[in-house]
């Protein structure tokens, strides 16, 4: 989330935290650990009190959850809050369960509002609604506003701490603003213009506000702000907005086209990043797993897609179960068919892969669709003569038959074709009914492949060899 400089450089504590392999230094970890068994202050505070709340995040991960908890709870409130942004949720709940209402309320006050809400958005509702009763009327607003807004969206994820002028202010008005309210970001690159109803008009770099005159007004120098994001956008959505507008921060609008907030490019990193594990994660079958849960939760987390797992390759079994006479007569082809539909099953990984990052990333849409079907068709092909040619002569030398070899490369080929179409196919029909192509792809592009790959392969032999 927010990264915020204090007095000494992270990278001089990066030095002293960190060793070669990035990890936090065992010794600064033993450090820790004596200081918080001997209940030392002291010395606690003195060890964390320059970290950036990043390093701070890593020596929570870092530290056995009976340790952390005493560290929060001995550094009372001089504990870095924004450093829960940079933990697993696992245990940004672990460390705020232990902490009474009161202390988070307090802390919260002390947060940029979207840290603030990254914190909160994990408690109960009733938790929620007891923090927030203990904050200033204005700040408790804002907070509920983003709150009230769809998990994953940009509502979500933007600060509402920013600097809005009217039009009518000259340059020196605004600067006199900036220079007396004490209540605004402290860093910020943008001024955004608005009218009496807090409709958003335009925005003002403040490149602009230091070459332009005192006496000039804002409307003359302000520009229209083209990629103001609804605070309804899906942050991925957002993010890609970022990225392709080269955008250091944005107006967050309403429904009315009402400023409520600025999102800034440190929490575009964050989504980016969060999005890219999610979908990895998803493509593995493995939801939103983090590795600081538990033993229970990881393997409840897992056994939904082991079960789907399970029943397709049942499916490949009663494949297999046709040709069951084929492979009493001709016991090589149990030894090579696995070759083949494993074959299958990478090449339509790969092919899956490019696709769903390109569905994800908007770079495939109907426009190219066919010509990107044809090109991983061709490539299929391409590598199915390829792998064909090698392992027919493999097989063919290895089982001294010849027209064992031109069996398994013939399915070969037709595999290869099959782990393609369905590489690219599948994924786009997924996105197309609106499921997520990263969470459900694999299962159905691997049962392709292996009921592909076996029909071939045991297919051909059984009527090469006239097997009865």
């Amino acid at each position: 989330m927010e990264g915020q400089d204090r007095q000494t450089p992270a990278s001089e504590h990066h030095a002293d935290i960190y060793g070669e392999d990035g990890a936090v230094r065992a010794p600064f970890l033993a450090q820790i650990g004596a200081a918080i068994a001997d209940r030392d202050t002291i010395t606690l505070k003195r060890e964390v009190d320059d970290l950036h709340q990043s390093e701070l995040g890593d020596v929570l991960e870092a530290l056995h959850p009976e340790q952390r908890r005493a560290l929060v709870d001995l550094l009372g409130a001089d504990f870095d809050f924004s450093a829960l942004t940079e933990v697993d949720e696992a245990i940004r709940l672990d460390i705020v369960d232990n902490l009474p209402n009161a202390q988070i309320a307090q802390a919260v006050q002390e947060l940029d509002s979207d840290d603030a809400v990254y914190i909160l958005e994990d408690l109960d509702q009733e938790d929620q609604d007891e923090i927030l009763s203990q904050l200033p009327f204005t700040e408790r607003i804002r907070l509920r506003r983003a709150l009230d807004y769809p998990e994953e969206t940009a509502g979500r994820r933007m600060q509402t701490e920013f600097v809005a002028v009217p039009p009518f202010w000259t340059v020196g008005q605004t600067i006199d603003y900036m220079r007396e309210d004490k209540n605004l970001p402290e860093r910020f690159s943008q001024i955004f213009v608005i009218d009496a109803s807090f409709k958003l008009m335009g925005a003002i770099d403040l490149d602009q506000v230091l070459r332009a005159r005192r006496a000039v007004k804002v409307e003359d120098i302000m520009h229209e702000t083209s990629h103001a994001i609804p605070a309804t956008m899906d942050q991925e959505e957002a993010a890609r907005e970022f990225e392709q507008y080269n955008l250091l921060s944005a107006a967050v609008v309403d429904e009315n086209g009402r400023l409520v907030g600025v999102l800034t490019i440190d929490d575009v990193v964050d989504v980016i990043q969060e999005e890219a594990e999610e979908d990895l994660l998803r493509m593995g079958g493995v939801g939103d797993e983090e590795l600081s849960d538990t033993v229970l939760a990881t393997s409840r987390s897992r056994v939904p897609w082991l079960l789907v797992n399970l029943l397709t390759a049942f499916l490949a079994a009663s494949v297999i179960s046709l040709f069951d006479h084929t492979i009493e007569h001709i016991v090589a082809l149990a030894v090579l068919m696995p070759i083949v539909a494993g074959m299958g099953g990478n090449a339509g990984s790969q092919t899956m892969t490019v696709t769903v990052r390109a569905l994800a990333t908007k770079n495939l849409d109907i426009y190219n669709a066919a010509r990107i079907i044809r090109r991983e068709v061709g490539v299929g092909f391409i590598n199915g003569i390829v792998f064909a040619v090698l392992i027919g002569m493999v097989a063919g030398f290895w089982f001294r038959d010849p027209n064992l070899g031109g069996i398994i490369a013939a399915a070969m080929i037709i595999n290869m074709f099959a782990a393609a179409l369905a590489g690219i196919l599948i994924p786009l029909v997924l996105d197309r009914f609106k499921i997520d192509p990263a969470v459900a792809s694999a299962v159905f592009v691997t049962t392709v492949t292996d009921c592909v790959g076996f029909f071939a392969f045991l297919g051909l032999a059984t009527w090469w060899f006239r097997v009865p």
